[in-house]
């Protein structure tokens, strides 16, 4: 009741109900039972410890603007591990719906085999009322798209529940709520209490704002949403560190709760609060009334929740535009249902860091010569691959089309060295328009490389740096190791010098290309 209102005011997400995962509660269990024994006082307050660290650690990470790493869950991994997570959600409902025991905490193909072989014993009062649920559900959904269709289809399903089934038809309930809410609690944070689950709070941590950050992004990507990564940060943070002073387990988004807000209709935060709001109402005044509710009905609706999770149309358009964008979804759907679910998060986010490296490390790199426009009679340089043009035979101009950093050293350096042990050309102008950064490992790169063509006699020259490029190559002394005089502001001034030196040096004598103005004398 608590970490959903806390996580709606301060985070940035319209739809997202944070509170209990699978997730987060196996690695909650799991750390504190290694110490204590389960259900002991001492039990408890570990776990509210570890909620306190958990929420220190994610409002530090959004304070101090790491939300950045929002930017490396690609779109198609969300599609992956969204399409994989349905079916999980889907796959958790079966005994609900079909009315046969499954054991818990089994693998989702042995799920699946345990569902193969108890099919025959499924109860038909519990399908009965499940798939009439759904049914009224979609329904309302296509005819009456402005009531709240999954509200509607709960109340009918447990109507027909009282109507067709009785006690002896295996047909559960929700069962009542104690009538009551908990009182404050607050962890133990004595030193030795906190050196003990630092660590573990840094994995809790991490595993919640993934978690969060991924379904966010997901109903998002449905909702035409922008995510704000340091604020939803801030919000869990802030979530857990008041949840673990009023008897809250550490918590994060939900892709059940979160699916089902969206599929409602909701369109701002609010929908969170009013939902705990409901919730502690429903606690203190009405809790009596949930032992109505069936839970196949439940399981109904949330089969319908699952399937409208699933963006066939996105999938289709992964599938039919890259083979590599379609390897990657498909990996983090069969990791989300055949690994832990952090472990799908974390093999999404790898291969996106991994497909981002791999990308920038091959910068597009252009040959360009001069060329004229007969229309207006001026001189510009075209990649001479799109139009075949001679080049001079002591200049070469490229173009680096993305930024020089340690990811992508190798490519770049390649290059000149092709063209001074291949082509023999000595003097080397890099066009900087296309350049947005240029790192520490970067700008020791180009040292060594004009270095290196100095001593070979010729030089490497750079025109129409950006800005951002150039403070950072002077910073790190480059600008002055390399010389000053290699550096123009313009092509035009970088091929206007050039020539004249080439001339005044002897190097243009027999030379009949003649590829630019200044070689025939024009200014």
């Amino acid at each position: 009741m608590v970490t959903p209102v806390v996580a709606a005011l301060f985070g940035s997400s319209w739809h997202l109900i944070s509170g209990p995962t699978t997730a987060i509660s196996i690695v909650i269990f799991s750390t504190c039972s290694t110490f204590m024994e389960p259900g002991a006082p001492e039990y408890v307050s570990g776990v509210l410890t570890i909620t306190f660290l958990a929420g220190i650690y994610q409002l530090a990470f959004g304070l101090a603007r790491l939300g950045i790493i929002i930017n490396f869950v690609s779109h198609t991994v969300v599609v992956g591990f969204t399409a994989g997570a349905a079916i999980l959600i889907f796959t958790s409902q079966m005994k609900n719906v079909l009315g046969i025991n499954l054991p818990r905490g089994d693998t989702f193909l042995h799920t699946w085999a345990e569902i193969g072989h108890g099919i025959g014993t499924a109860n038909p009062h519990v399908m009965a009322i499940a798939f009439g649920t759904l049914a009224i559900a979609v329904l309302c959904k296509l005819f009456v798209p402005r009531l709240p269709n999954l509200l509607i289809a709960m109340i009918a399903g447990s109507v027909a529940a009282l109507a067709i089934a009785g006690p002896d038809d295996g047909v559960k309930l929700v069962g009542a709520i104690p009538s009551h809410l908990l009182v404050p609690a607050f962890p133990n944070l004595s030193l030795p209490e906190i050196k003990l689950f630092a660590p573990e709070a840094l994995a809790v941590a991490l595993l919640g704002l993934i978690e969060a950050v991924s379904i966010s992004r997901s109903i998002a990507s449905k909702s035409h949403q922008r995510i704000d990564g340091n604020q939803e940060f801030i919000g869990q943070g802030l979530s857990n560190i008041v949840g673990s002073m009023l008897s809250a387990y550490a918590g994060s988004g939900s892709f059940t709760r979160s699916g089902i807000n969206y599929a409602a209709g909701a369109r701002t935060p609010m929908s969170a609060i009013f939902a705990a709001a409901f919730l502690m109402l429903i606690v203190l005044v009405a809790a009596p009334l949930a032992a109505y509710l069936p839970v196949p009905a439940m399981g109904g609706v949330i089969l319908m929740v699952a399937y409208n999770l699933i963006d066939f149309r996105q999938i289709k358009h992964v599938i039919t535009s890259s083979k590599t964008e379609s390897a990657i979804m498909v990996t983090t759907f069969l990791a989300t249902l055949f690994l832990e679910l952090e472990f799908a998060i974390y093999l999404g986010v790898l291969m996106s860091l991994v497909m981002f490296l791999v990308r920038t490390s091959f910068p597009e790199i252009a040959t360009l010569a001069p060329d004229f426009d007969p229309r207006t009679g001026k001189q510009m340089l075209t990649d001479v691959v799109d139009k075949p043009l001679a080049q001079c035979p002591h200049l070469k101009i490229i173009r680096v089309d993305m930024s020089i950093y340690f990811g992508s050293l190798n490519h770049v350096q390649n290059r000149p060295h092709r063209i001074s042990e291949y082509e023999g050309v000595k003097d080397i102008l890099i066009v900087g328009t296309g350049i947005n950064l240029i790192d520490l490992s970067g700008s020791e790169m180009l040292c060594e490389e004009a270095e290196r063509l100095a001593d070979m006699g010729g030089g490497l020259y750079f025109a129409d740096l950006k800005a951002s490029a150039y403070e950072s190559m002077a910073r790190s002394h480059s600008v002055k190791a390399i010389g000053n005089s290699h550096f123009y502001d313009e092509k035009r001034d970088a091929i206007t010098t050039l020539q004249r030196y080439f001339r005044r040096t002897g190097r243009c004598e027999g030379c009949r290309r003649l590829v630019f103005r200044e070689c025939r004398g024009e200014e």
